[in-house]
């Protein structure tokens, strides 16, 4: 294979020189005498055998084949520059890939956010996220071999934990949904005869055993896919209160007003990876950038 004729450097220099439209100036922007920017173009011009640059008064412009190859190589620098920033970042031991493990019942709001701060720290390193069910056990989250978890899994339960946030449920219905109708406060006999509808828990399985009189529940696996059953009218349910504040404000769904307590929570925690080599500066800015969501950080 044939190494290339001309460099990069030189295309480089040939881009510079247009968008500052002398050698002067690109000889000051590169911090390159002006005589190292004219013998680098001329050389390029040279081997490439094609006038690339012209001088109208003082200002250098491209010829018609200087602006065709200069447009198909600017991703080509773009790219090139990118690569190196990545390189750098390798060396300073920046990771290429994490991997970040989450209960479905975190806000997405927060996370997004929290993943939005993280890439402009970090734009060169892929994010890969899981979403998983509530009540994961310690072996069961160690599978996925993830470098950060939002889950709620206490953290005397796991290596490295600290607390987030609790997430309020709320219990909700389509604004038309017959329960609406009754009259209030709603006990429990009044909830069991229409389907709850919930996101799956492993601390709370379904036995199967209903008392006299109930229908069957629904359960789910996501928190978006109980809330557009509960949306259509298939029953009511507990979801969290940030999910479903937009469908509260516009009147889709409506809070129900019971005689035992209206909000329940359930506490997430961020669990870290325990084998040390894997928390490094990566996935700390991940970490900072989840807790400042949180409220946790300044």
């Amino acid at each position: 294979m044939a190494l290339p004729r001309t460099t990069l450097e030189q295309w480089v220099v040939l881009q510079t020189v247009t968008e500052q439209g002398s050698y002067a100036q690109a000889a000051v922007v590169l911090n390159r005498s002006q005589s190292s920017v004219s013998y680098a173009l001329s050389g390029l011009q040279d081997r490439l055998g094609l006038r690339l640059l012209e001088i109208n008064g003082r200002k250098a412009t491209l010829t018609e084949q200087g602006r065709a190859l200069l447009t198909q190589a600017t991703p080509l620098i773009s790219a090139f520059l990118q690569l190196e920033h990545r390189a750098a970042g390798l060396k300073d031991g920046v990771r290429t890939e994490l991997s970040l493990v989450v209960d479905s019942v975190f806000p997405k709001n927060r996370l997004f956010r929290a993943l939005k701060n993280f890439q402009t720290q970090f734009p060169d390193t892929r994010v890969h996220l899981t979403e998983i069910l509530r009540g994961e056990s310690v072996g069961q989250l160690r599978e996925r071999s993830a470098d950060l978890y939002i889950t709620t899994l206490a953290p005397e339960n796991a290596i490295h934990g600290r607390f987030l946030l609790d997430v309020d449920f709320v219990p909700i219905a389509k604004s038309d949904h017959p329960l609406l109708a009754l009259p209030v406060p709603l006990t429990a006999q009044d909830l069991a005869r229409f389907p709850l509808i919930s996101v799956a828990d492993r601390h709370l399985p379904d036995t199967g055993h209903r008392p006299a009189g109930t229908v069957a529940n629904w359960t789910f696996t996501t928190v978006g896919a109980a809330m557009e059953a509960i949306a259509v009218g298939v029953g009511y349910g507990w979801l969290p209160q940030e999910s479903v504040k937009d469908a509260l404000e516009n009147g889709a769904l409506s809070l129900l007003a019971l005689s035992a307590r209206t909000v329940r929570q359930t506490a997430l925690y961020m669990v870290m990876d325990d084998e040390s080599e894997r928390f490094d500066q990566t996935v700390s800015a991940l970490s900072k950038s989840i807790l400042a969501e949180c409220g946790l950080l300044p």
